[in-house]
Parts: structure tokens; sequence; C-alpha cells
């Protein structure tokens, strides 16, 4: 049987095959406790926050967006990647959730809370998300900070045991917006 320090695997090489906006691609060779060798591809991402926000009258702002991955329009929660600066440093996810959460719905939340962290896909990504609760919502001001210039989304407010239940009858295919 395997302990658990017999599972951890070392890098010890790493090729770099594309760099994109806020994407690394690269291949890592990796050495086990007994001195096996592999490689594993990875996508480096900054990280990034989901948010789910809920309005006086137990709505969840959900956002429609067309995703050319997955090919269709998913129902999600306001979501967005952490910023990179020229440094290399990454946004703190508690300055970056109240960003995108005004960004992508138009609202501020007065009460923040962390739900917690979690890694999106292991197996490939190092993309860990923090998924906050944002509740006493209000309409930004006049200086309210728009979508990313790339993004189209459409807002939906949806009550949330109609959210669950889509989620149930499998209408909701975005992971982080699961409940």
């Amino acid at each position: 049987e395997l302990a658990g320090a017999d599972l951890i695997e070392r890098v010890v090489g790493s090729e770099v095959l594309h760099r994109g906006r806020y994407l690394t691609f690269r291949v890592d060779t990796i050495e086990r406790a007994d001195g096996s060798r592999s490689t594993r591809d990875i996508a480096g991402h900054p990280g990034a926050v989901a948010i789910l926000a809920l309005d006086p009258d137990d709505n969840v702002l959900m956002v429609r967006q067309f995703r050319l991955a997955a090919g269709q329009t998913l129902l999600e929660i306001p979501a967005g990647t952490l910023d990179t600066a020229e440094d290399g440093s990454v946004e703190d996810p508690d300055l970056a959730a109240p960003r995108e959460l005004e960004e992508e719905t138009g609202m501020r939340a007065g009460s923040w809370r962390l739900l917690g962290r979690f890694y999106t896909a292991p197996g490939f990504t190092e993309e860990l998300m923090s998924l906050y609760l944002a509740t006493d919502l209000r309409p930004a001001d006049a200086d309210r900070l728009s979508p990313d210039e790339d993004e189209r989304l459409l807002v939906d407010r949806v009550p949330w045991r109609e959210a669950v239940a889509a989620a149930e009858r499998g209408e909701i295919l975005d992971a982080k917006a699961l409940p």
C-alpha cells in the first residue's frame, strides 16, 4: 500500500509550450518517490473567484454567457479570473470578487463571506477558485465597472429554489454554479 509520502510527485523539469493572456500550457516531468518518471500536461492559471449573490427576495444573480469550449450558452454564477500584474503578482481574491460582481451584474454587495476554495480541475490545471456569498446587494453608481471588452452577458435573477431545481434537472452545466 502507498503511504501519503509515496504519492508525492516532484517536478524535475518543465517545458512551456505556450503563454496566453492568462493561461500557460506546459509539460512537467515528474519524479515519484520510487524514482520513476513521467510527464504531466498542465494548464497554469492565476486562480479565479465565483460569487453566489443573493438579493433581498432570495433570488440568485446568474449570468448567461456563450462558452465556446462548451459550444453553448450556459447559466452561471458571476465569476472571473484573478488579474496578474506586470511583475507576476496575482490579485487578492477578496479584491477580485467585488470587482467581478460589479462588472458582470452591475451590483455591489454590502456583505461578503468566503464560503470556500476549490480546484476546478486538479488533474490538469492549477486554477484555485474562491467562492463567496454576497448579500445586501445594491445597484452600482454611475461609476459602475463594465464587463470586460470580450464578454457578452445577460443577467438573470433566479429564485434560489428554482436554481436548485434547474441544477437537479441537469439544466445548469457550469460546475461552480451547482449547489
